[in-house]
């Protein structure tokens, strides 16, 4: 069983135009207890980030391939070469212990297929631990918890919907695809890669501890993606993975009514 060490971690920071969140998102990941590597990656290469990777002496690796959300994801993933890998969001902040305790459960876990937490929301830099939205994908996420290494119990964790807070997600490289986010996803492509990754043996590595806190913001990804009422397509092809038409557009309904409060 491999043991995980912190030079076997990287933080890439996917940084996007002229995020005023980016330097609390790496001043979080600086104050680690458990310090790790920290990069920065972007397709929109600018001084407002050249100057904050200067600051916090950071590489910055630029993106000048395939853009948009899949691009930018599966080229961030490219840029380490350590085998555990945190898409880190530039508008999210993570908790100190967050390296601390995801090795902790890496270590502990005989075949990881990658590692999540619970998570906090932030709104105007409020921390919120309960909520509708939250409790809901806390109980959803009981069967992965209970169950990590079978794939039923992961299947089911996914099948109602998508429970997983994708920056609190820790990767390993090795069993990812060489681009796993697909093309032309928006807002269900973190969950595109749950569901396949569901079906690899190992485990689900997870923390019930919240270990980040994902920014709500009017100008964020998630709120624009749910505002424009893309989101209820993409998770309809996401349910029809695990249920029959009639009942998956039943979910996606229910689920877009659920997913409003991402939005402000």
């Amino acid at each position: 069983m491999q043991m995980f060490l912190p030079s076997d971690h990287t933080f890439v920071v996917c940084a996007y135009q002229e995020s005023e969140y980016l330097e609390t998102c790496i001043q979080s990941l600086r104050n680690q207890t458990v310090r790790s590597q920290i990069l920065i990656s972007t397709s929109t290469p600018n001084p407002y980030i050249d100057n904050l990777a200067e600051k916090y002496d950071l590489p910055v690796s630029i993106n000048r391939g395939e853009s948009g959300i899949a691009g930018d994801w599966n080229y961030a993933l490219s840029c380490s070469n350590t085998v555990l890998v945190t898409l880190a969001h530039q508008d999210d902040i993570y908790e100190p212990f967050y390296t601390e305790e995801m090795l902790r459960c890496m270590n502990k876990a005989k075949k990881p297929v990658f590692f999540s937490s619970g998570y906090a929301e932030l709104r105007d830099d409020q921390k919120i631990y309960s909520n509708r939205l939250l409790n809901i994908k806390k109980i959803l996420r009981v069967p992965m918890r209970m169950f990590p290494d079978s794939i039923f119990a992961r299947r089911l964790t996914l099948a109602f919907g998508d429970p997983i807070c994708c920056p609190s997600v820790t990767y390993v490289c090795s069993i990812m695809k060489r681009h796993p986010f697909r093309r032309g996803l928006l807002a269900s492509l973190d969950w595109q890669q749950w569901e396949e990754l569901s079906k690899e043996k190992g485990s689900f590595v997870y923390s019930n501890k919240p270990l980040m806190c994902h920014r709500i913001h009017e100008k964020s990804e998630t709120s624009r993606v749910i505002n424009k009422y893309s989101r209820i397509n993409e998770d309809y092809q996401m349910y029809l993975r695990f249920w029959p038409d009639p009942i998956a557009k039943m979910l996606a309904k229910l689920y877009s009514s659920s997913e409003k409060s991402n939005s402000v």
